[in-house]
C-alpha cells in the first residue's frame, strides 16, 4: 500500500528544502526500502552543498538541551532530535557538557558547520570521542564525513515517518486490534535494529517484514600490531558496471568501478554504512577500499583494497569483510 507524504514530512527527517522537495515530487512510496533508496539517491546527486549545509544547520548543537543553536522551526524535527540526544544528555555531568561545549566550539571554527553524528543511543563519552577524533581531518574529508551521518539521521527519521503513518492507517482502515498493534510492533522493532520473529496473518496473507537490519555488506578494521580496533580510517564501497561482465586481472578501465558509499571505522574499528539496507543485494563483483595510508604514514600500505563477488544465489546472504592490517602485513577473510 502506498502511502502519501507532504513536503513538511520530509523536512522533519532532512532540514533541507531541495531535498524535501525532491523527495515529496518521487512520493509516494510503497515500502521504507523504497524511501530510503530514493533518499540516498537524491542526498548524494541530485542536491547541491548548500542544501547539505542548510540540512546540517538544522540540527541542534550536541548537547544543548535548548536547542538554542538551531535553525529549524520543524516541531517534529525538534522533537526528534531531543529523543535521539536522549541518552547524550542522561549520562551527561556538568564537567561532559562543557568539555563537549568547548569542543563543540573548536569544531565549528575550524570546518564552519556544527558536528554532525547520529546520535541516538550514544552517551555523551561516546559522542565526545568521536568529536576528538574527527576533529584532525582534512575538512574535505570531514564533510563528506558529516554528509554520511546525516544520511544515517535521516533514514532513522524516515523509519519513524513510515512508523508513525503506518499506524494512522491501519487505525483507519479498522484492523483488528491485535493485528494494528502487531504491525506497529514491528515497524518499531525495524526502527530499535531487533527483528520480530514471526507476523500475523491478515485477510489471508501474512504481513510482509524486512528481514535485514543492518546492510548487507559491512566491515571492520583491527590493527593487528596494536591489538586493538582501527578507529578514522576512510573506507570506500564500489561496484563494478564496466563495459566487460566482470573486471580481469591487470584491468586498466578503473572508470568501470561505480561509487556506493563511503564512511571512516569508529572507535570499535566498525566503519558507518557504505550502503542502504535492502533485503536483496545487487549480484555483482564489489570492491572495499581502506586508506591505510593516511591510518599509517610509515607504513608498507598506502592503500588497501578487497575485490569479492556475491552471486546472485548468495543475494539474501550478509557479507561482513573485515581487514586485519599491521604496518607491514594485512588479511581478510568472509564473516557474518
Amino acid at each position: 500500500m502506498e502511502i502519501g507524504y507532504e513536503e513538511k514530512d520530509f523536512l522533519a527527517c532532512c532540514g533541507s528544502t531541495k531535498f524535501a522537495k525532491e523527495m515529496a515530487l518521487a512520493s509516494p512510496f510503497a515500502s521504507l526500502e523504497q524511501a530510503v533508496t530514493a533518499a540516498t539517491d537524491i542526498w548524494f546527486n541530485k542536491i547541491d552543498v548548500t542544501a547539505w549545509l542548510q540540512a546540517f544547520s538544522a540540527h541542534p548543537q550536541i548537547g544543548d538541551s535548548n536547542s538554542s543553536s538551531s535553525q529549524s522551526h520543524n516541531q517534529t524535527s525538534t522533537q526528534w532530535s531531543k529523543g535521539e540526544q536522549s541518552t547524550a544528555l542522561a549520562t551527561a555531568t556538568g564537567s561532559s557538557l562543557q568539555e563537549l561545549s568547548e569542543w563543540n566550539a573548536r569544531y565549528r571554527e575550524k570546518f564552519g558547520f556544527i558536528f554532525i553524528i547520529c546520535a541516538s543511543g550514544r552517551s555523551t563519552d561516546e559522542i565526545l570521542a568521536e568529536l576528538k577524533n574527527r576533529y584532525p581531518n582534512r575538512p574535505i574529508v570531514e564533510f563528506e564525513i558529516a554528509a554520511r551521518e546525516q544520511m544515517k539521521i535521516t533514514e532513522l527519521r524516515l523509519k519513524k515517518l513510515f512508523s508513525s503513518k503506518t499506524k494512522v492507517s491501519s487505525t483507519s482502515d479498522q484492523y483488528p486490534a491485535e493485528v494494528a498493534k502487531k504491525v506497529e510492533e514491528d515497524r518499531v522493532s525495524i526502527v530499535g535494529g531487533h527483528l520480530t520473529a514471526s507476523s500475523v496473518p491478515t485477510a489471508g496473507r501474512t504481513s510482509e517484514i524486512r528481514t535485514r537490519t543492518r546492510p548487507p555488506i559491512t566491515t571492520h578494521v583491527l590493527d593487528v600490531s596494536r591489538g586493538s580496533p582501527a578507529a578514522g580510517i576512510e573506507v570506500r564501497l564500489e561496484k563494478w558496471k564496466g563495459t566487460q561482465p566482470r573486471p580481469s586481472f591487470g584491468e586498466t578501465d578503473i572508470s568501470g568501478w561505480v561509487f556506493h558509499g563511503s564512511s571512516a571505522t569508529d572507535n570499535d574499528g566498525r566503519s558507518g554504512q557504505l550502503m542502504g539496507i535492502v533485503d536483496a543485494v545487487d549480484p555483482g563483483i564489489y570492491k572495499i577500499s581502506f586508506n591505510t595510508g593516511k591510518y599509517c604514514p610509515s607504513g608498507f600500505f598506502p592503500y588497501v583494497s578487497i575485490v569479492f563477488e556475491i552471486r546472485e544465489s548468495q543475494n539474501r546472504e550478509h557479507f561482513h569483510v573485515p581487514l586485519l592490517f599491521s604496518p607491514f602485513s594485512m588479511t581478510t577473510y568472509r564473516g557474518s
